[in-house]
């Protein structure tokens, strides 16, 4: 299971966390951990993103340690965090956490997806989630997911 103190699945994301306010991560929590865990991946992405960015991609956050149950809110945009996490690159050309700034209409659904993996992944700073996913495959235990919206 996946939460946050932010905001419940389904409900708007705060503008704290949008680049519209502070562009500060959620804080995040998850539990029920599978058996044999040996790292984590976290993936954002907004699959209501319009052409040509489908699934933009928002934070990737690889090699999250299997002892950790919980992310702080503001997690810094460094490439490696003190717990030898990785940060991979978002559809914005940065590292790090890339709060939700969809143009102006409807209201997106963003994904935050964790997955519990089998072993540690070789992932330099500012991989691409779809070298992350190549990666993940054959890996993943279990995965849990906590969607928010955002309208602009």
């Amino acid at each position: 299971t996946l939460s946050s103190k932010s905001f419940s699945n389904g409900e708007a994301i705060p503008a704290k966390h949008t680049a519209d306010g502070e562009n500060a991560s959620p804080a995040l929590s998850w539990s029920g951990v599978p058996e044999n865990t040996a790292a984590f991946v976290l993936i954002m992405d907004d699959p209501d993103a319009p052409a040509p960015w489908e699934f933009f991609t928002h934070w990737v956050l690889v090699n999250v340690p299997s002892n950790v149950e919980e992310l702080p809110e503001r997690i810094p945009t460094t490439e490696t965090l003190a717990d030898g996490s990785v940060q991979g690159a978002t559809g914005s050309g940065g590292t790090g956490y890339f709060g939700p700034s969809p143009p102006p209409g409807k209201p997106h659904g963003y994904r935050f997806v964790l997955y519990a993996l089998d072993s540690v992944l070789a992932s330099a700073p500012g991989v691409t989630k779809e070298a992350v996913q190549a990666a993940m495959a054959g890996h993943i235990l279990g995965e849990a997911q906590l969607v928010g919206t955002y309208e602009r």
